[in-house]
């Protein structure tokens, strides 16, 4: 009799709610609304005291890294509860391009010097490709001559902070450029937690690491995957937000979260943010066990954009009442949601890998 494929794993064990509470009461005393929106106003978005907390203090920078190349030899479910507290924070640190896309590409490649510095949280790194390349997706390169590499690359997330760029080239490799070698100039991005650049090349010195076809592709998979748990922890603030807010607020000497067509709208709602937890969770769990991983990827992708955008949408509506203000919050959620709705892909291409993969292809 053949064997039948495990069941995934949705719901969160013991350790995972313990890392959750502990990430969650750093997050709440180091990375408050204020400081966020201040940082923003600044030209140093990066709350780079709050990254050492959780790289150094923590240790989370290396929950992908095997104890014996200088992690913590956790998996890709830890790493998703990690960011679902990051996005319930809008925390602008290089968590998702660092310790998840950067380090997946490095875990198949052979640098273990490199592997080690980003799993301490000693040094950042940062994939260069662009932020809204999907996994298999075309991506840009550099050239190389004589060894040294010249191009520009657009839409590099977290460029600005990084210590090292993995770059990939013309030849098919992936090089580690230092970032003194490199120019560096600021995009306007619609988030301002996590800020995009271009990135010039001008005979810059790298280190090939690895073959870059696989490592981009591995990468990009791990980040599309992980990006739904950010969504989540997002969508989830905003309803919670959003529900708390109208429970105290008052219209008619009562509040407003007593009014049947609001009370519609946040269950509809709630169903689409408890949806995406089981998406979300799959996603995480099949890259921990290497099931379907594709498969599981392109379902939470392709639905995740679309909630995590309509519960801020939503929030930013139902705090009406507050006026224009730049002073709350709510906007940052929602311009994270509109820039994750295009970061490793959008919902149309993931639905178009999605149709490939069980054989639906339109007619």
């Amino acid at each position: 009799m053949k064997p039948q494929p495990a069941q995934p794993d949705l719901l969160y064990s013991e350790e995972e709610e313990a890392l959750r509470a502990a990430v969650r009461d750093l997050l709440t005393d180091h990375c408050d609304a204020a400081s966020v929106i201040k940082r923003t106003e600044s030209d140093a978005p990066h709350d780079l005291s709050l990254w050492k907390s959780l790289a150094d203090g923590m240790g989370l920078a290396g929950l992908l890294v095997p104890e014996d190349k200088g992690g913590q030899g956790a998996t890709h479910r830890e790493v998703a509860v990690v960011l679902e507290e990051l996005g319930r924070a809008v925390a602008p640190v290089p968590y998702l391009t660092s310790a998840v896309v950067a380090t997946e590409a490095l875990l198949a490649c052979d640098a273990d010097d490199l592997l080690a510095d980003l799993a301490s949280g000693r040094r950042v790194g940062a994939l260069a490709v662009a932020l809204n390349v999907a996994p298999g997706g075309a991506f840009r390169t550099v050239r190389l001559e004589d060894g040294l590499l010249y191009g520009e690359l657009t839409g590099i997330a977290d460029a600005a902070v990084a210590d090292v760029l993995l770059v990939p080239a013309e030849d098919g490799g992936l090089y580690a450029v230092e970032a003194a070698e490199v120019g560096v100039a600021p995009q306007v991005s619609l988030d301002l937690t996590r800020p995009v650049a271009t990135v010039s090349f001008d005979g810059a010195r790298g280190r090939l690491v690895g073959d870059g076809g696989p490592a981009v592709r591995r990468a990009l998979r791990a980040g599309a995957g992980l990006l739904a748990s950010e969504q989540l922890g997002l969508a989830d603030w905003a309803l919670t937000e959003t529900v708390r807010y109208l429970k105290e607020r008052k219209q008619f000497n009562r509040p407003v979260g007593g009014f049947q067509a609001l009370k519609h709208r946040l269950a509809q709602l709630w169903l689409e943010v408890v949806n995406l937890r089981a998406a979300a969770r799959n996603a995480a769990d099949a890259l921990a066990t290497g099931a379907d991983t594709d498969l599981a990827v392109a379902v939470a992708q392709a639905y995740a954009a679309r909630v995590a955008v309509h519960a801020a949408e939503e929030a930013v509506q139902l705090h009406g009442g507050l006026g224009m203000t730049w002073e709350h919050p709510v906007h940052l959620y929602l311009k994270r949601a509109k820039a994750d709705s295009i970061a490793y892909g959008t919902a149309g291409a993931h639905r178009a890998e999605l149709a490939e993969l069980v054989d639906l292809r339109a007619p």
